[in-house]
């Protein structure tokens, strides 16, 4: 895989002057932020970033959220703002919505979300005023919530807190928005969960059903944060139309291959969910933020997002979405996206080869989940012994998980960023091999009664340094946004 398919492309002179100006407009009213800005991007190129969830934007997209949109309050939708001045803001918006529906084929897009979590929160929010709010609403005569009797109202306030939401398990690789207690979404709605095979760590599609039948949710929720394979989203609607709940499929971890077409058939879930949510960076190389896409029926409901859950739109960052998809939208993407999964499998081959085990043994998409008690540890010390030697991975529970969800027995690896730097199949085995080397030289330290620490541990001598020194080879042959000078 070539450097020219999976970088950004971009004028290294015009982007150097761009930021060298910004941070000297910075730097004259507070200098500390200005020197944190730059030590991120030096931080950033002298790192082998591994964490699944993490990219690197491109300059285009950084610039556009540096502006004068940022000023604008926009509540509201394109067209219909409660605020008198958004023109412009309607322009970036619809921009960013029409470049969302041609990127993944979708009838309706909504970019307004400033996260995944509000993502999910405005779908969430939408089912139950469609299949909730509405229905009670027509019963009642009224036309608002507002019309509603006081008995009505305490009627529909109930039925709204009866609702039942179905969803992958969190150390299954499942996502604390999808019904966990710890989060809103848990306290909206009675949770139940699904798991994967003990034995394969794979999804079993004849027991999600099982447990369908048997829980009757109102939204299905699929998708994943931790899940290294690929989902059938055809069974997914299947299970959801047999039981009347709506899917919600959240894809905010692999939008990048779908939009890539890495994923499609009855693995894209576009064409097969009612409503799916995302985010807008990770593997879709854009801004922070989210967006919604959603079949025609539920558009007006997913439109209210704002006031419903949202406040106001941020505009900056809308207008990062629409530059960032036009990105996806051209040709060198799919070759991106195609080089992100490649690169996954063989990382995955790098470690399993070195002795490494891998929940599910391998991997369909863009992440790798290492269950790193072979080496006799925990996933908190094995994410801070491979820190330690320069690589960035997050800790992550693995199926049963006996550490718990603080020190886990995973580690998570994604393949993304260092694809956006040029990384191809022999740095992947490379960087399979260091992990291993670091692992393997990492040991637990005692506690004072003798047991093994959950958290403390040590690095054999040399190891951490010659593994920095490793990686570094890796990453000077691939420059972060090579030509970007700030000096």
């Amino acid at each position: 895989m070539t450097a020219a398919r999976t970088t950004h492309t971009f004028d290294g002179v015009a982007a150097s002057a761009a930021y060298r100006s910004a941070l000297e407009v910075i730097g004259a009213v507070e200098p500390r932020v200005a020197d944190a800005i730059s030590q991120e991007l030096t931080d950033q190129r002298g790192s082998l970033k591994l964490i699944a969830s993490e990219n690197y934007a491109s300059p285009a997209v950084l610039l556009t959220m540096g502006n004068w949109f940022s000023d604008k309050y926009a509540e509201g939708t394109a067209g219909h703002r409660f605020y008198a001045g958004c023109q412009n803001v309607d322009t970036v918006e619809a921009l960013a919505a029409e470049h969302a529906r041609e990127l993944f084929g979708a009838p309706y897009a909504y970019v307004q979300p400033h996260s995944g979590i509000d993502a999910n929160l405005v779908a969430f929010w939408a089912v139950l005023a469609q299949r909730v709010e509405l229905p009670a609403l027509q019963q009642a005569g009224a036309r608002h919530v507002n019309d509603l009797t006081d008995a009505d109202w305490a009627t529909l306030r109930r039925a709204l807190g009866d609702q039942r939401m179905l969803g992958m398990s969190l150390d299954a690789g499942g996502h604390l928005t999808h019904g966990f207690r710890p989060n809103i979404s848990g306290k909206m709605f009675e949770q139940s969960s699904y798991g994967t095979d003990p034995a394969t760590g794979l999804l079993d599609y004849a027991a999600v059903r099982a447990r369908a039948r048997e829980f009757r949710p109102l939204i299905i929720v699929a998708g994943y944060s931790a899940y290294p394979r690929r989902v059938d989203f055809a069974a997914m609607r299947e299970i959801a139309d047999e039981v009347g709940a709506t899917l919600v499929v959240d894809m905010a971890h692999f939008a990048g291959l779908v939009a890539g077409k890495v994923l499609t058939g009855d693995f894209d879930p576009v064409p097969h969910a009612h409503i799916v949510t995302s985010t807008s960076h990770k593997s879709l190389r854009g801004p922070r933020g989210g967006f919604v896409l959603a079949q025609p029926e539920f558009a007006d409901a997913v439109d209210r997002g704002c006031p419903m859950v949202l406040g106001g739109p941020l505009p900056h960052v809308m207008a990062a979405k629409a530059v960032a998809f036009a990105e996806a939208r051209r040709p060198e993407f799919a070759g991106y996206a195609r080089a992100v999964a490649d690169n996954a499998q063989v990382l995955a081959e790098g470690l399993t080869k070195r002795g490494a085990r891998l929940v599910t043994g391998g991997t369909d998409n863009h992440l790798v989940l290492v269950d790193v008690t072979g080496f006799g540890l925990t996933g908190r010390q094995a994410e801070s012994a491979l820190l330690d030697a320069g690589i960035v991975t997050n800790r992550n529970a693995v199926p049963a998980d006996p550490n718990g969800a603080w020190y886990t027995s995973g580690i998570r690896l994604g393949t993304p960023a260092l694809t956006s730097r040029g990384f191809g199949p022999g740095e992947f085995d490379r960087t399979a091999e260091l992990i291993v080397d670091v692992l393997s030289a990492t040991t637990p330290t005692a506690t004072r009664d003798g047991r093994a620490s959950q958290a403390k541990y040590v690095v054999a001598d040399g190891v951490a340094d010659r593994t920095r020194a490793a990686a570094a080879e890796l990453l000077a042959a691939h420059p972060l946004y090579p030509g970007l000078d700030l000096a």
